[in-house]
């Protein structure tokens, strides 16, 4: 068996549970149940190899209740698929009295097998997974090379489909590996944006914004998909709400900070049992709406509870999931409405249609309206003519270092830190108030 072991794949043999998506994968069901219609056979299925020197069937086809099935292990010295890999036996036998180590192999009286054709099932860089076989409990003289290669075809689909699987199980492995680094916060830099009355144009809060280590290179929108995608999102949510509530105090009194969270943080109750221990007196939380949310009445619920301690804020009116019956139903203290209503609203009737909808709205439930992505003087002059209360946006200021924020605030203010207020272009449309730069969303 020496020459197996530069076969098997370099990282070595895993007997972890395969992946659900590569465990229920239809496309291989679809293979296997092709191949034995085209030869006429009861059985087929793929088998791995695994640590411990076994082979696991993990996915079979037959109209046969066989004694194994997906999940069955058995040494690989028991199979005929590691003495076909090994040179001991051919790959394809039209009956195992042909050949006479078959004899030695249990299997071959207990299931009994009549006909046997098999392939290894290799990656793309040639090293072996495990095996594709289709097998029948009679001798078939007819079969032939010609059967062979109808195997070898449909080994080379399900090879595909395998290599597929564990690539998408190395990424997510790779990706939980990403997020469990950043749980303890340590990474996880907040910024702060100001917000801006639109009447008197001083400032009255900020939005928190988790910044993550290279961030050219990878937005807090891929962060924040991929903790949900490997279950942790409500964990990297938290991390980066517990950073942003260490900044509190750097926000003026008689300012605000928003900071964002999901449906399913809110939910979770884990956002309730970190605020039962801090000041709230200036926090404002801002319910981001990326994901569907399945029960407004649970969510209600669960923001009333929250009211006694904190203003509510809904993110992305006008875009995200809910209706405005929602919209109500939550009770905000604070509408944000999304930046698509805000580009080039001056120029456009349908937007200062919907915008003034919402403003009045906001009139009859008592809330606040903030428009985000202002960056013009004339979206600016649109949105305070329409009665928006405040605006947040490169026109007024970049998301900036916690301390420069709050010298924002404070009036000390850096020409640097600050967009020219009279230069009428918009910012890097891949910078400008990016909606992935959320303190507790992606």
């Amino acid at each position: 068996m020496a020459d197996l072991a530069f076969q098997l794949p370099a990282e070595g043999l895993s007997s972890a549970p395969l992946a659900d998506e590569l465990l229920h994968d239809q496309s291989i069901e679809r293979v296997l149940a092709a191949v034995r219609g085209h030869l006429g056979l009861e059985i087929a299925f793929v088998s791995r190899y695994i640590a411990g020197g076994l082979r696991e069937l993990t996915h079979v086809h037959t109209d046969l209740d066989l004694p194994m099935g997906a999940g069955f292990q058995e040494p690989v010295e028991d199979s005929y698929c590691w003495h076909i890999l090994e040179g001991r036996l051919p790959e394809l036998i039209q009956d195992p009295a042909d050949h006479p180590f078959t004899a030695q192999l249990a299997i071959t009286d207990f299931l009994p097998v009549g006909c046997h054709l098999n392939v290894p099932l290799r990656l793309s860089d040639g090293k072996v997974w495990g095996s594709f076989c289709a097998l029948g409990r009679q001798p078939d003289r007819t079969l032939g090379q010609r059967d062979l290669n109808v195997v070898r075809a449909f080994a080379g689909l399900a090879a595909e489909r395998i290599e597929a699987s564990m690539e998408s199980e190395m990424e997510l492995a790779a990706a939980r590996a990403r997020i469990e680094e950043m749980l303890d916060g340590h990474a996880i830099t907040i910024f702060h944006q100001p917000i801006h009355s639109l009447a008197s144009g001083e400032p009255v809060g900020v939005e928190c914004l988790a910044r993550f280590p290279n961030t050219k290179q990878r937005g807090p929108d891929a962060w924040f998909e991929d903790a949900e995608k490997v279950g942790l999102g409500v964990e990297l949510e938290m991390a980066a709400v517990r950073n942003a509530l260490e900044t509190l105090n750097h926000v003026p009194d008689g300012a605000y900070a928003a900071v964002n969270v999901s449906p399913s943080t809110i939910l979770s109750g884990a956002l309730a049992r970190e605020l039962e221990s801090a000041d709230c007196t200036k926090l404002v939380v801002e319910v981001t709406e990326h994901q569907q949310v399945g029960d407004y009445g649970q969510l209600a619920e669960a923001l009333a509870e929250l009211k006694g301690k904190v203003r509510i804020a809904i993110d992305d009116v006008g875009t995200g999931y809910s209706g405005l019956r929602h919209i109500v139903d939550l009770k905000p203290d604070i509408l944000k409405m999304d930046m698509a209503l805000t580009r080039d609203i001056h120029r456009d009737p349908a937007r200062r249609a919907l915008t003034g909808a919402l403003v009045q709205l906001s009139r009859d439930i008592g809330c606040k309206v903030v428009a985000e992505g202002i960056e013009t003087a004339d979206e600016r002059a649109a949105m305070a003519a329409l009665g928006v209360d405040y605006g947040q946006g490169y026109f007024f200021a970049r998301p900036l270092p916690v301390v420069a924020a709050q010298q924002h605030m404070l009036g000390v203010r850096d020409d640097d830190d600050e967009p020219d207020r009279g230069d009428e272009t918009r910012g890097d449309p891949g910078e400008s108030d990016q909606p992935e730069l959320r303190a507790a969303e992606g």
